[in-house]
């Protein structure tokens, strides 16, 4: 017989879950917010998933969410087990994925009384939240019509947003309280509006009077919508589209590798390939060249398309587009011209020399982190999902061509600490393979990520161990410690490996110490099995930096 709880703000939010299809809950153990683990879990609409650890099941959800592209719920106890919701909520909150964060909280009158496990919760949140919302307790006058508009108000605007929500729920004792049968609730009327949008006039003329117009595109998922609206754009050379590996664009007349093409730019350069009219689309960019190139251009006008940010990254932003690209570009098309322009043949003509110089470094490379990537790029099967972690993962995929695989990554913060956990929980909820890629700091940190009953056997983990932090010895500035200083609080050099982690957690597990190696296994490790796997590629006492510092050179070579 199903047990439901007997709370009523619990059956109110169920309830209206079910009615926006929210159905994908993720659990941390806890006694104050049993209700609603016990609630949801006994409710067959709802997939339950439990984490033990809070941070590891925010991104977890976040991983979820994005596999969806819909709301993903995580509920806590109360206390500390909130705060470690934290760094997945500034992730989602900048990369705009839509997180209904649920926080079970003492009474709101035992705040501050040093009563166990219970911290100022109540818009614990608010500066990286579209919302912040308290239920009342169910002993409040007018407690569930209030819970109930509360509850619609925090959905709704989750989706608008497309970013977490927070709702905190102060529940009072007995909490084990059960119902064998739940009452009928009102069909709700859902009010989300939708935008409408007509471009202006202005930004026609523009266009069409601009004969530099360069469109950046960063972090963002696939849409075949975008895609094929960018390549009307440039098929007749008209303008230069810059993306990267995870823009998730694909066409031979994109330039999608901004490091090649502008490293060592000359102020000269700056001015010769600068554009007069930006566009940027998506969030966050991962090269920092390509930053600090169209700060010192200063183009005429720069438009950020996005429904919710509009940052100034480069100093420029002139029009606020607050829409989706898709929406944006398919009212542009009735009105602008095509022509070709001579701006895109001077990029065309720098990227074949440069494509040329990287095509000849390969041949020239040993075993290393640059060669692992070269590799891997080659061998990833096509139905694959793509995770690279942060720090020199996503910089060296930014080198390499990977197809039409689609690529993610977390690049709202940037940060490494939830990888591998964003990962696993995509796997759980896509129907494809998915494939993390990550540096060795990356994985241990997050080594709760493998915590996880629910990960498929056909995920895939690479770690390029190179026993340190290497992106210390590659970006300028850490040098300049002493090398001992440098070592050991920076680049944090280790011996660890993955192999009795991977054991523990129901991984198959293998080393590779040479190319031999390498190009021996790849093939096996994508072959189904009964349990996912892991591939751990040792790259210590290789000069890593110097092989990724010996490329750029390269490529400035004439």
């Amino acid at each position: 017989m199903k047990k439901y709880s007997s709370k009523r703000s619990i059956q109110v939010l169920a309830n209206l879950f079910q009615q926006y299809s929210i159905l994908d809950v993720v659990i941390s153990p806890g006694s104050r917010n049993a209700p609603l683990a016990i609630h949801f879990s006994e409710m067959d609409d709802f997939n339950c998933y439990s984490i033990v650890d809070e941070r590891s099941a925010a991104f977890v959800a976040l991983g979820m969410a994005i596999s969806e592209k819909k709301p993903v719920a995580i509920t806590c106890t109360s206390g500390s087990a909130a705060a470690n919701y934290y760094p997945a909520v500034t992730e989602a909150f900048y990369s705009n994925v839509p997180l209904l964060i649920l926080t079970a909280d003492r009474p709101t009158d035992y705040v501050d009384l040093f009563d166990g496990q219970t911290i100022r919760q109540k818009d614990i949140f608010h500066q990286h939240s579209y919302g912040d919302f308290e239920l009342l307790e169910d002993s409040k006058d007018n407690a569930e019509d209030i819970n109930s508009e509360i509850i619609k108000k925090a959905i709704e605007l989750c989706f608008e947003k497309q970013g977490p929500v927070h709702i905190n729920i102060p529940l009072e004792e007995p909490l084990y309280d059960l119902v064998s049968e739940l009452p009928k609730f009102p069909v709700v009327e859902k009010t989300i509006k939708k935008k409408e949008y007509e471009i202006p006039s202005n930004l026609v003329a523009d266009w069409n009077t601009s004969q530099r117009i360069m469109l950046l595109v960063g972090t963002r998922d696939y849409s075949p919508e975008l895609e094929n609206q960018l390549t009307q754009l440039v098929k007749n050379h008209s303008v230069v589209v810059l993306s990267e590996v995870n823009s998730n664009l694909h066409h031979d007349k994109f330039f999608r590798h901004i490091d090649r093409y502008i490293t060592h730019f000359s102020e000269e350069d700056y001015k010769t390939y600068a554009p007069d009219l930006l566009i940027t689309v998506g969030q966050n960019v991962v090269s920092k060249r390509v930053k600090q190139f169209l700060r010192k251009a200063h183009p005429k006008a720069h438009w950020h398309l996005d429904e919710v940010w509009q940052p100034d990254t480069y100093f420029a932003l002139t029009q606020k587009v607050e829409v989706k690209p898709e929406v944006f570009f398919s009212k542009l098309l009735h009105f602008i011209n095509l022509e070709p322009k001579p701006y895109y043949n001077l990029w065309d003509v720098l990227r074949d020399k440069k494509d040329k110089k990287h095509s000849e470094f390969l041949n020239l490379i040993e075993f290393s982190d640059f060669y692992f990537f070269n590799k891997v790029s080659q061998s990833i099967p096509e139905n694959y999902n793509i995770h690279f972690s942060n720090s020199s993962a996503i910089r060296y995929a930014q080198l390499f061509d990977f197809g039409k695989r689609k690529i993610y990554c977390n690049r709202g913060t940037s940060g490494i600490d939830g990888s591998t956990s964003t990962a696993m929980g995509f796997a759980i909820k896509n129907e494809n393979p998915t494939l993390l890629v990550t540096g060795d700091l990356s994985f241990f940190y997050d080594i709760n990520g493998l915590w996880n009953q629910y990960i498929p056997p056909f995920t895939r983990i690479m770690i390029f161990n190179n026993g340190e932090g290497n992106i210390f010895k590659i970006i300028p500035g850490p040098g300049n410690a002493n090398p001992n200083t440098l070592d050991e609080f920076i680049a944090t050099k280790h011996h660890k490996n993955a192999e009795f982690l991977a054991k523990h957690f129901g991984f198959t597990y293998t080393k590779v110490e040479d190319d031999g190696t390498l190009d021996r296994v790849l093939d096996n490790f994508y072959k189904p099995d009964v349990q996912p796997k892991i591939i751990e590629v040792f790259t210590h006492g290789k000069n890593n930096a110097d092989v990724l510092k010996a490329y750029f050179n390269y490529l400035k070579e004439n």
